[in-house]
Formats: structure tokens, C-alpha cells, sequence
């Protein structure tokens, strides 16, 4: 794989789609914060009301000690800045409910009943700003009998069904390796704010959105439920082939020199028989072409055992990327199984805005996945995840047009830091 590169890419954009949106932002951890850097990504003015000593738990601050894993953070907080107030304060209280009166968007992920304790809750503010955009993530949903459970991202998962379809035949649920729960509840929650937003232009009203966890996952699984649809049993778990498949090859297969993650993924599709004399034509078997064993999917599928040794004996001899070339080449479904550092070290990414490099005022510079979608073939800039409380004067003197003394009597007071 070629070596990364640091140089910024010249091609890049500001997005501002959402310009002049403004979204007080209180959450935490995943769901709640992938959902308003999506927002921030599009150009809305997100702030962050962080707790003055520790801020957000995804910081991994540690009392009385320097941050030395702020990735974690720094991928879920780019372009948006942070405020700190003390909620518990009837000051600091009142700071946040003047900043709601002039936003368009809310947006918190607190653990249940946690905003309406704090006297933050939709009837509140709805009466503070009738027009305000008001979601919520919880991991389960109102009405569920566990709708008061504590969730994070593998509870979502383990609950919503994509444990139960992962895995070996033969073994346990596994979790998958990526954190859908969190980030693919997000992204719900995200578009469904922005679909809000574009209606209150014509209506003017405000908007109680809510998603839990669970109920977002179903939403990815709408291939499993399908399957249990055609086939009236529970979809099952079938390791890197797909269950209840009806064609093949289809899965993963390995290649030289034989580490860890040296496999290549082939998908040669039910809907398109070329796939399969194409194939056997690359791995240098056009003597099965038209042998009626193999003649259709179906009767693929059968011989599944068989079929795959026709092609493993094949990409045993090749890396993942000269059997990705050759076999995508003709046309054939196909991927390396790619690890985070190869990915990492993939300068194409860089080169097309993909991936970049976070230059933070106190961390090491950190590549980190930007937001995927070019406009007008240009990537949006990513900004660096915000310190602690770094805009907290910034954020009083715009939003709520406070002047240095009365930003520093809230200081002095405690209300804010």
C-alpha cells in the first residue's frame, strides 16, 4: 500500500446547508454526538453544554491529569464548540434556557429522565421556544417495557436483533465489529431533524423527535426481516456467507501470503449468470463452463463445498489486491478485507477529502474519517473537536450578546467556567 500523505487537499468546502441553524447540544458518548457533528458537519452552529470540571465522559478526562486519549472524542465532536455551565446552578440554569430561546435545534442523549430532572424537559421548552427542534436518544423506546433501561451501543445491538444474525452457524451471537447502535441511530436522528427543520419553514412549528437504540436497529435489519419474511423462521447467522442464500460463491476466501486479514470477499450475484463463467475464466477453470453441476445458482449453491475450492485453490496463490484487480477487473463483485491501517495508510482517501488530518490546538495532529458525501465534488473541511469549555465567551457574546463584564460576573458566580 502506497505511504500516507499530510498535505491538505485543496479541493474542500465549507458546507453550509445549514448556516445559521443553531443546535444546543447535550450529549454524551456516541448516539447523541454523531447525530450533531452530522449537523456540523452541514454548517450548523453546534454547541456543546458541558459539565465544567469533566465535560462530556467521552473526553476520558481525568481529574487533576492531562487527556491522553482524546480520539475518542476528537471523532465525534468535530466542528462544534463547547460551553461550560454549571446546570445544577439556578444561574447556570437560566444562562442555558436563554441559549434555548434562541436556538432552532436541541438535542440530547442523557440517561431516562435525567433533562426532565434537570428541569430541561419539552414542555418546558416548548413553552421557552415554541419553534425549537426537541430530539431525544434513548436506548429504548417509550412504551417498551424497558424504555427505562440504561443502553449503550452493544445493548442496542444485542436487543435489536444484529447479534442474533452475526456469527458462525454453529457458535454464538457475536457482536459486530462496528457500532451501528450509536452512529446508525445518529444518522437517523439526524436526517429526521434536518426533514423538521425544512417543514418549520412553511409551518413555523416546533417538533418533539424521538428514536431509542433498539427501534433504529430494526431499521438496519430490514434485510433480515425479509428473509423471515420468505422463509416464516427467524433469520440465522451464517458467518461470512448470507443466510439462506441462494447462489454461489458468495463469501470470504483466502489469499497470500496468508495473515490475518489476507481474504478477499466474492459475491457473484443469482441475477447475473456471466458472473460465474467470468470468474472461472480468471481462476482458470473455463473447462466447468456449461458442466451442469454448477450450471445455476440453485445448483451452485448446493455444491457450495465444491464451488469454493474451485476459487480458493486460486486466490491461495494471489494477494487480496492482485485478486481484487483481476477478478474486479471482469467485472466480478469483489473486496480486500482491508484492516484500519491499511485503510489508514490509503493515500487515495486523503487525496479526495475522505479522510483527514485534525490539527488540534493541544493534541497531536489525528487522521480521522470526515464526512463521506462531496458536494459538487468537493469534501467538507474538518475543524478540530473543541476543548473544554473553549468557546464558552464566544458562544455568550453571539448567541445571547452578552459584553466581558457580564460574561465574567457568570464566571465569578459559578454559572459558568
Amino acid at each position: 500500500m502506497p505511504d500516507t500523505i499530510s498535505e491538505p487537499i485543496a479541493n474542500i468546502a465549507d458546507f453550509s446547508f445549514l448556516e445559521g441553524v443553531k443546535v444546543v447540544d447535550f450529549t454524551q458518548f456516541e448516539a447523541g454526538t454523531t447525530c450533531t457533528e452530522a449537523l456540523a458537519w452541514m454548517g450548523a452552529d453546534v454547541v456543546k453544554v458541558e459539565n465544567p470540571k469533566l465535560g462530556d465522559p467521552g473526553r476520558r478526562l481525568r481529574p487533576g491529569q492531562p487527556d491522553d486519549d482524546p480520539y475518542y472524542f476528537h471523532v465525534f465532536n468535530a466542528n462544534k464548540k463547547s460551553i461550560t455551565v454549571n446546570l445544577k446552578s439556578e444561574q447556570g440554569l437560566a444562562l442555558v434556557k436563554d441559549m434555548i430561546r434562541e436556538a432552532d435545534v436541541l438535542v440530547e442523549n442523557f440517561a431516562p429522565g435525567a433533562i426532565e430532572r434537570l428541569g430541561l424537559s419539552y414542555e418546558v421548552v416548548k413553552e421557552i421556544n415554541p419553534g425549537i427542534i426537541y430530539a431525544q436518544i434513548k436506548g429504548f423506546g417509550a412504551g417498551s417495557p424497558y424504555e427505562k433501561n440504561l443502553a449503550f451501543d452493544m445493548i442496542a445491538q444485542a436487543a435489536g436483533g444484529t447479534f442474533s444474525v452475526t456469527g458462525e452457524p454453529d457458535g454464538p451471537p457475536t457482536r459486530p465489529g462496528i457500532s451501528i447502535g450509536d452512529t446508525g441511530t445518529g444518522m437517523v436522528m439526524a436526517f429526521t431533524i434536518a426533514s423538521a427543520l425544512h417543514k418549520r419553514k412553511e409551518t413555523g412549528e416546533g417538533h418533539h423527535l424521538q428514536v431509542a437504540m433498539q427501534d433504529a436497529i430494526l431499521h438496519y435489519m430490514r434485510t433480515n426481516f425479509a428473509t423471515t419474511g420468505r422463509t416464516g423462521k427467524a433469520a440465522g447467522r451464517a458467518g461470512s456467507k448470507i443466510a439462506n442464500s441462494q447462489s454461489a460463491p458468495k463469501g470470504l476466501f483466502p489469499c497470500a501470503p496468508g495473515g490475518p486479514n489476507d481474504y478477499v470477499y466474492i459475491s457473484t450475484s443469482a441475477a447475473n449468470p456471466e458472473h460465474w463463467n467470468r470468474l472461472l475464466k480468471v481462476v482458470g477453470r473455463e473447462d466447468l463452463i456449461g458442466d451442469e453441476r454448477y450450471l445455476t445458482p440453485r445448483d451452485r449453491a448446493a455444491r457450495e463445498p465444491e464451488v469454493d475450492e474451485i476459487v480458493t485453490a486460486w486466490t491461495r496463490t494471489k494477494t487480496k489486491f492482485e485478486a481484487m484487480e483481476e477478478i474486479g477487473g471482469e467485472g466480478i463483485p469483489i473486496g480486500p478485507v482491508l484492516d484500519t491501517m491499511e485503510l489508514n495508510n490509503d493515500v487515495t482517501f486523503e487525496q479526495r477529502g475522505i479522510m483527514q488530518t485534525m490539527v488540534h490546538p493541544v493534541h497531536k495532529p489525528f487522521k480521522m474519517p470526515a464526512w463521506p458525501v462531496r458536494v459538487d465534488g468537493r469534501p467538507t473541511r474538518i475543524k478540530p473537536s473543541p476543548m473544554l469549555g473553549e468557546h464558552t465567551d464566544e458562544v455568550l457574546r453571539d448567541w445571547l450578546k452578552l459584553d466581558g463584564d457580564a460574561v465574567a460576573d457568570l464566571k465569578k458566580d459559578g454559572a459558568a467556567k
